[in-house]
C-alpha cells in the first residue's frame, strides 16, 4: 500500500507525544528529529525534509501549542498542513488551450508506465470530463510500442493514431490535424523515452513541442525509483519546461519519497496517480487527501468517490431501503459483492476510513476465484430460488451444484454468510444508528 512504512513510523512517532499530555521543548525537538529520520528513509530529498523540519519546528514550538490543552494533536495539525503544502496545497487540473483540439505531451523515462498511463489518463478524462481524446503513438523506437498502445487503447475504448516508425514530430503534427478533421477536442501524444535522460531524446521532444505547442507536458514518474524520480523530473523541466507530474505505481511504494520530493524540488504539481494495474486505476491527486492518508487520518472524500463511481446511486438506495425492509435477495447480494469488488482491494479500502487499522487487513482481497464461485451458484439457482433461498431443500442444492461445478458444502457457506448478514441488518434496523449505518452499506457495496 502507498505510504505504508512512512504511514506506519509516524503514527508511532505521534503516538508518543499523545502519551505525554503537556509537550516540553525537549519533546518537540526529539519528535522532530525521529521525523527527520523517518522522511529520510522514506527518500525524501535531504533539502526537502531539512526545510520541513524546520518549518513544523518553529511553528510547534510556539507557546500557544506548548500551553495548549491538546498539545500533541495541535503538532500533528501543524504536520498534516505542512505536509499538505509540500505537495501543491490544492489539487491541480489539466491545462487546456482555446483552440481546439488540445494537446498533451505525455514524457518521461523508459519503465515508468508511460504508455499504459497515457491510455488511463485518456479515458479518465474521457468519463470524468466527457472529452473525446484520441492517442498519439510518438514512440517509435522502442519494440512493440506502437502494439501496445493499440492494445490499452482498444480496452479502454479510446482510438488510436499511428503512423509507423517515421519521424515523431510529423506524427504528432498529422495526429493533431486527423483530431481536428475527426471532432477529437484532445489528443495525448504518448512520446519516447529512455533508460536515462540524453540530449538525443530532449532535442525531440522539444522539436515536438516546438511544433505543436502542447497545452500541458505532463512527466511520467515511477514513484518506486524515489530520489531517481526527483532528478528525472529536474532534468526533463529544464529542458522542457513541464507543467505537471503523472506519479505512477503509487500502490507499490511503501515509502512515498517521490511524492513528497518531486513538487518541492521543481516547483510543478503532481496532477495525477496511478494506483494499480487496472486501467481505471487512476486519480487526481490531492494533495491534502494524501498528507491525510500518511497521517493516519483516512481519506472518506476519496473513499465517496470511489463508491460513487463504483455504485449506481439509484441502485444503491434501493439495495438500502431493501436492507431495511429485509427484502435482500441472493441477486442482490452478487451485485453488491460485484460493486465492492470494483472499488479496489478491502486493504485501500480501509486505509481510507479515519481510525482504521489498514495494516490488519494486509493482504486482504476478494479472491477472484470466490467471487467467480459465488456468482456461479447463484446464477445456478431460479429466480425464485434466488428470491427466497429458504426454499432450497437438499435436492435443489444437488443441482445447484452440479450447474455450478462446485459442492453443496459451499452453497452451504454462502447461504450461512448471507443469512448473517440479514440476521445483522435486522438486528441494527431496531437503533436510529444502525438505520443510519444500514443506509450506509447499501451505498458502499456493504
Amino acid at each position: 500500500m502507498a505510504f505504508e512504512s512512512l504511514s506506519e513510523k509516524l503514527n508511532g512517532i505521534f503516538k508518543k507525544l499523545r502519551g505525554k499530555g503537556r509537550l516540553s521543548q525537549a519533546d518537540i525537538k526529539e519528535a522532530m528529529r525521529q521525523v527527520r529520520m523517518v522522511l529520510l528513509e522514506a527518500d525524501v530529498s535531504y533539502k526537502v525534509v531539512k526545510d520541513f523540519v524546520k518549518t513544523v519546528s518553529e511553528k510547534a514550538a510556539g507557546q500557544e501549542i506548548l500551553e495548549s490543552l491538546n498539545p500533541a494533536q495541535m503538532v500533528i495539525k501543524i504536520v498534516n498542513e505542512e505536509m499538505t503544502a509540500l505537495m501543491g496545497g490544492q489539487a491541480a487540473r489539466l491545462n487546456y488551450s482555446s483552440k481546439v483540439p488540445s494537446v498533451v505531451m505525455v514524457v518521461g523515462l523508459q519503465g515508468a508506465g508511460k504508455t499504459t498511463n497515457t491510455a488511463k489518463l485518456a479515458a479518465f478524462v474521457k468519463k470524468q470530463q466527457n472529452k473525446r481524446p484520441l492517442l498519439a503513438a510518438c514512440d517509435v523506437y522502442r519494440p512493440a510500442a506502437i502494439k501496445q498502445l493499440e492494445t490499452v487503447g482498444a480496452q479502454v475504448g479510446i482510438p488510436v493514431f499511428q503512423m509507423g516508425q517515421i519521424d515523431p514530430v510529423d506524427i504528432a503534427k498529422a495526429a493533431v490535424e486527423h483530431a481536428r478533421r475527426h471532432g477529437n477536442d484532445l489528443v495525448f501524444l504518448d512520446t519516447a523515452g529512455r533508460l536515462h535522460v540524453d540530449e538525443a531524446l530532449m532535442d525531440e521532444l522539444r522539436r515536438i513541442k516546438a511544433a505543436v505547442e502542447p497545452a500541458e507536458i505532463l512527466l511520467t514518474v515511477d514513484a518506486m525509483t524515489g530520489q531517481d524520480a526527483v532528478n528525472a523530473a529536474t532534468a526533463f523541466d529544464e529542458a522542457l519546461g513541464i507543467t505537471g507530474v503523472m506519479l505512477t505505481k503509487l500502490d507499490g511504494d511503501a515509502r512515498g519519497g517521490a511524492a513528497l520530493s518531486v513538487r518541492a524540488v521543481t516547483g510543478k504539481p503532481i496532477k495525477f496517480a496511478g494506483t494499480g494495474e487496472k486501467l481505471d486505476a487512476i486519480e487526481v491527486f490531492h494533495p491534502d487527501r494524501m498528507a491525510s492518508r500518511i497521517l493516519g487520518m483516512g481519506d472518506v472524500l476519496t473513499l465517496i468517490e470511489k463508491a460513487e463511481q463504483a455504485v449506481d446511486q439509484k441502485k444503491a438506495a434501493e439495495m438500502a431501503d431493501k436492507l431495511m425492509k429485509n427484502r435482500f435477495t441472493l441477486q442482490d447480494y452478487l451485485e453488491q459483492l460485484r460493486s465492492m469488488k470494483d472499488m479496489g482491494s478491502i486493504e485501500d479500502i480501509m486505509g481510507m476510513v479515519p481510525g482504521m487499522d489498514a495494516k490488519a487487513l494486509k493482504g486482504a482481497k476478494i479472491d477472484p476465484k470466490a467471487m467467480a464461485r459465488t456468482e456461479a451458484i447463484i446464477l445456478s439457482m431460479t429466480p425464485k430460488e434466488r428470491a427466497n433461498p429458504a426454499i432450497l431443500n437438499a435436492s435443489r442444492k444437488r443441482r445447484i451444484a452440479a450447474g455450478a461445478g462446485t459442492s453443496v458444502v459451499e452453497i452451504n457457506r454462502l447461504l450461512k454468510g448471507f443469512d448473517a448478514m440479514n440476521a445483522m441488518v435486522k438486528q441494527m434496523s431496531g437503533t436510529r444508528k444502525g438505520k443510519k449505518m444500514a443506509r450506509k452499506m447499501g451505498m458502499f457495496g456493504m
